[in-house]
């Protein structure tokens, strides 16, 4: 099968198979039936580059409690980012990120049948995000639900397997 094109800014959509090839209960799975939800935004790491996917829901309602209570807590909230994608507000789920290999996408989210990329400040505020959650993780805060670091080497080792069969 073939691999779908990444562009910088733009949202995916992830094949079941990568969901069978981590088994992690705690990643937020495609739905059944055939649905393409969620959706993901796609950053790369510099370091290692692999992909971070970042899932995002339209349920804003849902999840602006956690972060007005972050907020009264910390001042800040870092797992989850209110922000507008298309012509709505969307919830950027740090929280549940985690990281993929480029086979596992599937292809570009569209909205009636164009793909829309994020906004640019949108783009830095998750990046922005993302440092901070994987910083404040790599020194022992349970900020993200899936187990991040079983997920990277299991990643990193599929990813040296590709490389050394080239």
């Amino acid at each position: 099968m073939e691999q779908a094109e990444l562009k910088p800014g733009f949202v995916y959509h992830i094949k079941d198979s990568y969901f069978e090839t981590a088994q992690d209960s705690k990643l937020m799975r495609n739905h059944e039936g055939g649905a393409r939800r969620p959706t993901y935004f796609c950053l790369r790491d510099k370091r290692t580059q692999l992909l971070w996917m970042v899932p995002m829901s339209s349920r804003v309602e849902k999840y602006q409690p956690f972060v007005d209570r972050d907020v009264e807590k910390f001042g800040v909230c870092r797992k989850i980012v209110i922000a507008r994608y298309g012509d709505r507000e969307s919830a950027f789920l740090l929280q549940n990120m985690f990281p993929i290999l480029p086979k596992y996408i599937d292809h570009v989210h569209t909205i009636y049948g164009r793909a829309v990329p994020l906004e640019d400040r949108v783009i830095e505020e998750v990046r922005k995000a993302f440092g901070e959650v994987r910083r404040l993780h790599s020194r022992g805060a349970r900020l993200v639900f899936p187990d991040i670091n079983r997920l990277e080497r299991l990643m990193l080792d599929e990813l040296a397997a590709e490389e050394a069969h080239k």
